[in-house]
């Protein structure tokens, strides 16, 4: 077997490069043959998932955060490597849907269950042309995702203390979009504060807006939230952090394999955390797309 691990020196303010020693002596008395790749710019884990999985099959190890994941991921989809999740971020939450992940944890024993686990096949998600894995989204969240992103630079500032501070600072220039939403044959319509489609269950550092979302089930679950008062924001956002806002009136979920968005102006998409924007986007779920390495 050969293990390849691509690791984002910049994911986790550099802690990551303290694993190469330790994944040194894990394999020092074994037979497989192993890789270390250390990237160098965004984009560039697509590049060197995609070549060494076009040369052969590998276990590919994405040592970062979930930005990280999923650029491996588009590298070595179509191919037959497979995923593991090395969770050295600050929001790490794609790892939560597969393994009982908390703060507590030691990478050094996740790491060598991950070496010695198993693979099985989970889904895998289309936005457009791109690949994700985890959640996609189009709105208030997309927003509060970007201004996020900022403040996590500012120090000791990560995970789910830099979701809230976006959420403050979205709350006080967020205007609701006109979305229509085809879900399979289900066409819906709504003032939208957001619409999240999942696969997994947690993004923005451990928000909890899946419950039900399953990863191997070949279905998106889908949770619109028509739009509220910016003071009904604040209050919404910790249930949904829990993953008790079912009850709430304007939430409806929903579930399907295809989801098409439209968008009466541009609004922001955040696909794994990473943001873009549009007025038109198309989510499809690929059932049994990818292998994943379970611990």
């Amino acid at each position: 077997m050969k293990h390849l691990f691509i690791i984002n020196p910049a994911a986790g303010k550099g802690k990551n490069l303290k694993l190469i020693p330790i994944i040194e002596e894990i394999f020092k008395n074994k037979e497989d043959k192993y890789f270390i790749e250390i990237t160098k710019c965004a984009g560039h884990a697509t590049e060197i998932a995609k070549s060494y999985s076009q040369k052969g099959d590998y276990r590919i190890y994405s040592v970062g955060g979930d930005g990280t994941l999923n650029e491996v991921l588009n590298g070595m989809v179509n191919s037959s490597s497979s995923l593991a999740v090395i969770p050295c971020g600050t929001g790490n939450d794609f790892i939560k849907s597969i393994y009982n992940f908390s703060k507590n944890y030691k990478i050094e024993d996740l790491l060598m269950k991950i070496i010695n686990g198993k693979e099985k096949f989970i889904d895998l998600c289309t936005f457009n042309y791109r690949y994700f894995i985890n959640i996609a989204s189009v709105g208030f969240d997309a927003e509060v995702a970007y201004n996020a992103i900022k403040v996590k630079k500012f120090p000791c500032v990560g995970g789910m203390l830099a979701y809230i501070i976006g959420i403050i600072i979205t709350v006080f220039k967020y205007n609701s979009y006109k979305l229509k939403i085809n879900i399979d044959e289900k066409v819906l319509e709504l003032d939208g504060l957001l619409a999240a489609i999942a696969n997994g269950r947690y993004y923005g550092g451990g928000i909890f807006v899946a419950p039900k979302a399953r990863i191997d089930d070949g279905l998106f679950s889908i949770c619109a939230i028509e739009k509220v008062s910016r003071l009904k924001i604040l209050a919404l956002f910790p249930k949904v952090i829990k993953g008790t806002h079912e009850d709430i009136k304007e939430v409806s979920f929903y579930q399907g394999s295809k989801v098409r968005i439209e968008s009466d102006k541009p609004v922001a998409f955040n696909i794994d955390g990473e943001i873009t924007k549009g007025k038109i986007a198309e989510f499809k779920i690929i059932k049994n797309g990818i292998k994943i390495i379970y611990p």
